[in-house]
Parts: structure tokens; C-alpha cells; sequence
């Protein structure tokens, strides 16, 4: 328990960050137990007081998507009955973010529902780091603070890259991300033409803007398949880029994503530890990983004192 009359949770999806996160802030984690019945039902427990006390709860809902889903649900609701006095909930990735809006008949928004679940549950803020559109906010009826990856990356990219740097979106709704950290690393802008025919297959079509001679850095807020960025970066490279890089926020990588990663002309993949890499990303050696334990210690500590968070999305 904080000094400060707060407590910090964390679910199973990501044990490394949550404690970080605390070593960053500087207080230890809350403790709880989750069992399982035998059909696979999560039991909550939680192993200390929090009655009006300020809590905060870390669950990226990551793969399995649904288990850590429910898990963060049934800590929140735990502790709402425990009478927290306010229970935030810290989603460093924000699953099921994708479905933010009806693309053929009779299909759900995904995450529209998402959020009203963790409303019901008993949250009364959200902490969470680019989503996959911004407007998701608008689906919450509590406060959301989505945080940036400029703050964490900006500095990576100076130092690690030469002058003759182009950032790249991906596509049309990243451009606004790209045209952010473009401006404040002095770097060149482009924009990859793509069309989707299914879920999880891309086709990069066309390169807007110069990448010739340049070290161009592909900038999203996830990497699934790798389909997509594997497309793009070929792409780029038939273009006339010298080199051609990543940087993501969220390392997703499903699928035959390694494979697809291995075999691209893509140098270099940053991401952060918004989700623990597996098995095969932890070997493969073109992907590098930057923690956001100290982004999200920031925001924790602020909104907990009341300070403006504002300074961590730019």
C-alpha cells in the first residue's frame, strides 16, 4: 500500500511492467489472489485492505484477449465491493480497439462494448497508451487518458538514427501520429496508400512523399501478422529508401508475425512492453524493446496528486 493512500493491482497479462511500474513510483505491489475453478472460471481475492483508498489496476487486455479481459473486470468489481474509494484502471493495450466502428452489416462495435463493461465493473478513470483510433475515448463515459509514444521515442530516434530520416504512416488514420513525432525529430513525412480486402491482409499499393536515399522509420500503434508493415516496408525500399525501420506501440504479433518480420527488408522494429513479447520475438534480433514503466508511472503519480498530465502526449 502507497503512503500516499493509494494502492496499485496487477493482473496476470503483464507482471514485469506492473512491477516496474511500482519500483518507478516507488511503492510495492497490492497483493491478490486469482485462482480458477476447474471449468476455467477466474476467482478473484483481494489479499489487503482498500477501503477509501485510491486504487489503481494494471491489465493490458492482451493475448488471451477474453481471460485478461475478464480477470481486470472481476478486480475492478472486487474491489468496488471492498469500497475503494476510486478505482482507475491502467490498460497499456487496449484490446479489442480494432472494432471501433461497424464496417459491414450486422457486426458489433467491439469496443464501444468493451468500454461500458469496464464502467459497469466500477471503473472511474481509464489510463491507456495509443489507442487504435482516438475517438474511442468518446466511447467511455468516464475520463480516458490515452498517452503517446512521442515522449518515449522521440529521443530514441535522434540518437539511434542519422538526419536523413523520412517517418512513415502506414496509412491515412496514422498520419496525424506520423506528422507528431515528424515534427519534433525535424524528419521528412510520407504516407503508404494501402488498400485491405479481409481482417489481417493488406496490400501497400503506393508511396506518398520522398523517401529516396533516406532512412525512413515506419511509425504505428501495433504490429498483428506484420502483413501490413512487412508490405509497407517493401514497399519503401522500391521506392528508394536506404534503410527501413519500425516503431510500434504495441507488439501484438500473432500468427506467422516472426516469420513474416524475418523474411522483410524491415532493419531494425522498436516497440515498447505495453505486452510481453513471446517465444519467438524475444530470438528474433531485429526487434528491440523500450519500456514505458516510467510514461506510466508518471501518469499514475499524477493522477493520483491531481497534477496535469497534458506533458505526456506530446
Amino acid at each position: 500500500m502507497g503512503d500516499n493512500g493509494y494502492v496499485i493491482f496487477s493482473g496476470n497479462s503483464n507482471p514485469v511492467l506492473s512491477q516496474k511500474i511500482c519500483e518507478y513510483i516507488g511503492v510495492p505491489l497490492g497483493g491478490e489472489k486469482v485462482k480458477r475453478f476447474s471449468d476455467g472460471e477466474i476467482q478473484i481475492e483481494i489479499d489487503e485492505n482498500v477501503r477509501r483508498k485510491e486504487v489503481f489496476v494494471i491489465q493490458s487486455t492482451c493475448m488471451p484477449v477474453n481471460d485478461n479481459l475478464v480477470e481486470l473486470l472481476l478486480m475492478i468489481d472486487a474491489l468496488k465491493r471492498a469500497s475503494a474509494e476510486r478505482i482507475t484502471a491502467v490498460i497499456p493495450y487496449f484490446g479489442y480497439a480494432r472494432q471501433d466502428k461497424k464496417v459491414a452489416p450486422r457486426v458489433p462495435i467491439s469496443a464501444k462494448l468493451v468500454a461500458d463493461m469496464l464502467a459497469i465493473a466500477g471503473a472511474a478513470r481509464i489510463i491507456t497508451m495509443e489507442l487504435h483510433a482516438a475517438q474511442i475515448q468518446g466511447f467511455f463515459n468516464i475520463p480516458v487518458d490515452n498517452l503517446f509514444i512521442g515522449p518515449i521515442i522521440i529521443e530514441y530516434l535522434k540518437e539511434n538514427f542519422n538526419d536523413n530520416m523520412v517517418i512513415v504512416s502506414p496509412d491515412a488514420g496514422g498520419v496525424e501520429r506520423a506528422r507528431g513525432v515528424a515534427k519534433r525529430v525535424g524528419a521528412g513525412l510520407a504516407i503508404i496508400d494501402k488498400r485491405r480486402d479481409e481482417p489481417n491482409k493488406a496490400k501497400a499499393m503506393a508511396v506518398i512523399g520522398n523517401v529516396t536515399d533516406k532512412t525512413a522509420v515506419i511509425l504505428d500503434d501495433m504490429i498483428d501478422t506484420a502483413g501490413t508493415l512487412c508490405e509497407a516496408a517493401s514497399s519503401i525500399i522500391e521506392a528508394g529508401a536506404k534503410e527501413v525501420n519500425s516503431v510500434c506501440a504495441h507488439p501484438v504479433l500473432s500468427g506467422k508475425a516472426i516469420e513474416n518480420i524475418e523474411d522483410s527488408p524491415l532493419k531494425k522494429i522498436i516497440v515498447t512492453d505495453t505486452i510481453p513479447l513471446n517465444g519467438k520475438a524475444l530470438k528474433c534480433e531485429k526487434i528491440k524493446v523500450i519500456s514505458v514503466d516510467e510514461l506510466f508511472g508518471e501518469a499514475i503519480k499524477r493522477s493520483y496528486s491531481g497534477e496535469s498530465v497534458t506533458s505526456l502526449f506530446y
